[in-house]
């Protein structure tokens, strides 16, 4: 697996969906904390996390994610998870994670979920799955 990389990717407005790739382990899960309170910071609280470039998530990652899914409820705002059908999905489903998340096999899938999501994405005139192409989250 390749180094750690946060990428985010502004929906318009209070959301965004933030690229994972590398390792989430107990060196990496401090900085995936502090991106989701920056973004919540700012004002963006409804973020999808795209796991799928994600290669290992043990009990540290899974806890920045718990506090992540905190942090933005505290604020009104929610926390999407992309995790295709690999491990990082076995591991959420595994322990137990898969259900208190909202948690989907691609991001137009989590987008095509939720109203609000659309909304945003379609107002930089595009439809979900152009938008999705543009920023290669397909």
């Amino acid at each position: 697996m390749g180094p750690f990389r946060l990428e985010c990717i502004a929906a318009g407005g209070d959301r965004a969906v933030l690229r994972v790739d590398g390792d989430i382990d107990a060196c990496t899960a401090p900085q995936l904390r502090e991106r989701v309170r920056d973004l919540a910071g700012t004002g963006t609280v409804h973020v999808i996390a795209d796991l799928r470039g994600a290669g290992f998530l043990d009990s540290a990652g899974l806890g920045a994610l718990v506090a992540a899914r905190r942090e933005l409820g505290g604020r009104a705002g929610s926390l999407m998870l992309v995790a295709g059908s690999g491990r990082i999905a076995q591991v959420l489903r595994i322990t137990g994670l898969s259900d208190a998340f909202a948690l989907h096999s691609c991001v137009l899938e989590a987008i095509t979920a939720d109203p609000d999501w659309q909304a945003a994405v379609s107002a930089e005139g595009l439809s979900a799955g152009i938008w999705c192409r543009e920023h290669g989250l397909l």
